[in-house]
């Protein structure tokens, strides 16, 4: 089954939740306005003139009809059954004659395809792969494609799915994209299949080609046609779709560019997740068991909302990278272009469990094994704990020996016996604001009760677990353990005192003035990122000088944000949010009766 047939199945009108498999709720197609920095916002948006942005498929065929000849291109994971016949219905009724192309009847075979991507997913007991090498227009028949242009018999032409643009037509482009989310919501429910594969496998072999492959072709070639596109277009519902002009969403790429960003945040239960997110961030599902994650700024699975009106439209985080990645990272995109390089996500332990003892590969490790140009070096600030109740794992005891500790492991996993971690990993008692350092190779895990603001480089996948508590995920099957990836990159000598010295941020103020001091929370020498936290009781001005800065309001209600072009906004407790280094400097006011402290990460000038 193709994405093209899995997706015409919803021509029955399915219940959506047969067509995507979450507790989390799908973003409404309108939003009213809302009060900014009153409480965490769940759908964070970037507002544009009335106007800009349109709703359903009507107005879409309008547009069509009017261009005669379109190109419909957009990402694996779209619903192109779906987008066609609603489509065909709306152009149908302007009685002119419509002739769709679709491109997944130009792919090569489903066994020819897995053929040539096999060499990027590893082996089938693996979790992860290596970045794809290949090019999108590589899974087709290309010169069939190309090749099978517009009939003239007929008043309206549209070639339509993943690809389209590689025909080359001279036609209007839309251009229809798809958060990264929903796509895995889709795809664990099988409404969704990977590019060109003819069956549904189960979520993690998806999730791992989606990874590895299918995004990977896609973001590449959402890249190549920027310039070309006319229309962007939103795909998140089954009912519906928005859309705008590419000059108003190039203006509001720009605006955001100079201002402020905040993503969409979303979030998932896991294993060892906790009840903080769920008992504190209204909007969201209370039925989930737990939320163990949130993507507050993981921007390769992250998307950025624009309103217009009460029209709301998402497209993925990598479009303002492709179009206005200098204006965001300053000259800090010489070295990282594309990619934004730092992660900031909450990690929920409250009433919850510990999450697993683990390790993060090498810089050269992680080049060499997954094609990924950074690595994954992290950080564990203490946004909220139980006083008292709450620890992490950080370092080796003075004592480790590394073939005792592997044998340790290996027997834990092979006899569903539990293993008394102390004796090998450092236990250090967790205290709100803490900054624990966890460069790559380093031995970690977040013990239960803690709120976690993970502040890291970008790279979110690659953990190597050694030890889960002998637990299962929620669906009741074993978690994968990675112990030989990880002794291939522990760092042994980070162990008894040096843990201390070298691994728990000491805080030192830097500046201070009259209800105001800039904490410098130092970061280990490989982190390419550093950590200060303002603390002011009224105002604070801040210029960004050669970095963006990723900032939380981590202790307080809410601030007010100005930025030197005039835009403002107020964010709440606990939410996320950028500013670029083309805004150039920016004011604070606290809106709160007690003091505020944000959080600010950013990068180093190495």
């Amino acid at each position: 089954m193709n994405n093209t047939s899995a997706a015409s199945s919803y021509e029955t009108q399915a219940h959506l939740e047969q067509l995507r498999k979450t507790t989390q709720y799908l973003m409404p197609d309108k939003l009213n306005d809302f009060n900014d920095g009153e409480v965490y916002n769940i759908y964070p948006v970037t507002e544009l003139a009335d106007g800009k942005i349109f709703n359903g498929y009507a107005a879409l065929a309008q547009y069509i009809a009017e261009q005669k000849t379109v190109v419909i291109d957009g990402y694996a994971g779209v619903w192109w059954g779906l987008v066609k016949n609603s489509l065909k219905a709306e152009l149908e009724k302007t009685g002119l004659t419509v002739n769709f192309i679709e491109t997944s009847k130009y792919l090569k075979p489903s066994a020819e395809i897995e053929n040539m991507v096999q060499p990027f997913l590893g082996t089938p007991s693996s979790v992860w792969g290596a970045k794809c090498t290949l090019q999108l227009q590589d899974v087709f028949n290309y010169n069939e494609l190309k090749n099978n242009g517009p009939d003239k018999a007929f008043d309206i032409n549209i070639i339509i799915g993943t690809g389209a643009a590689l025909a080359d037509w001279d036609a209007a482009l839309v251009y229809i994209d798809v958060p990264k989310n929903e796509i895995q919501f889709r795809m664990r429910a099988g409404s969704v299949t990977n590019l060109g594969s003819q069956q549904i496998q189960e979520p993690a072999r998806m999730y791992k080609r989606f990874y590895f492959v299918d995004w990977v072709l896609c973001s590449a070639h959402k890249k190549a046609i920027l310039d070309k596109i006319d229309v962007i277009a939103d795909g998140q519902w089954p009912d519906t779709i928005t859309w705008m002009h590419k000059a108003d969403f190039i203006a509001g790429l720009n605006q955001m560019g100079k201002s402020v960003i905040r993503v969409r945040p979303w979030f998932e239960p896991g294993a060892w997740g906790g009840q903080w997110i769920k008992e504190r961030i209204p909007g969201l599902n209370k039925d989930a068991i737990n939320y163990a994650w949130s993507f507050e700024l993981i921007v390769p699975e992250n998307g950025i909302v624009f309103k217009s009106g009460d029209n709301v439209l998402e497209v993925s985080f990598d479009f303002l990278m492709f179009h206005n990645n200098r204006q965001v990272l300053g000259k800090h995109a010489d070295r990282f272009g594309d990619e934004f390089p730092i992660r900031f996500d909450f990690l929920d332990t409250y009433d919850g469990g510990n999450l697993s003892i683990q390790c993060h590969p090498h810089l050269k490790y992680i080049q060499d094994n997954f094609g990924e140009t950074i690595t994954q070096d992290e950080t564990y600030y203490i946004l909220d704990c139980k006083p008292g109740n709450a620890t992490v794992y950080l370092g080796f005891q003075e004592d480790i020996n590394s073939q005792k500790f592997k044998e340790a492991l290996i027997g834990s996993q092979k006899n569903n016996v539990e293993l008394q971690i102390t004796d090998y990993v450092q236990a250090h008692t967790a205290k709100k604001h803490d900054l624990f350092l966890i460069p790559n190779g380093t031995i970690h895990s977040a013990g239960a009760n803690n709120l976690v603001l993970e502040i890291s480089a970008t790279p979110y996948i690659f953990t190597f677990k050694m030890y889960d508590w002998l637990r299962l995920d929620l669906d009741g099957n074993p978690r994968p353990i990675n112990i030989d990836h990880a002794f291939n990159n522990l760092v042994f000598d980070r162990k008894g005192d040096k843990v201390q010295q070298e691994l728990i941020s000491k805080p030192a103020v830097i500046e201070q003035g009259d209800g105001y001091e800039l904490i410098h929370l130092p970061t280990h020498a490989e982190h390419f990122y550093d950590v200060h936290r303002l603390d002011f009781d009224n105002k604070v001005n801040v210029t960004t000088g050669s970095s963006c800065h990723v900032m939380m309001l981590v202790e307080g209600e809410s601030v007010l944000l100005e930025t030197a072009d005039g835009t403002k906004h107020a964010f709440a407790y606990a939410e996320t949010f950028v500013i670029p280094e083309a805004a150039k400097s920016y004011t604070l006011t606290n809106l709160g009766k007690s003091k505020a402290r944000v959080i600010k990460a950013f990068l180093k000038d190495i």
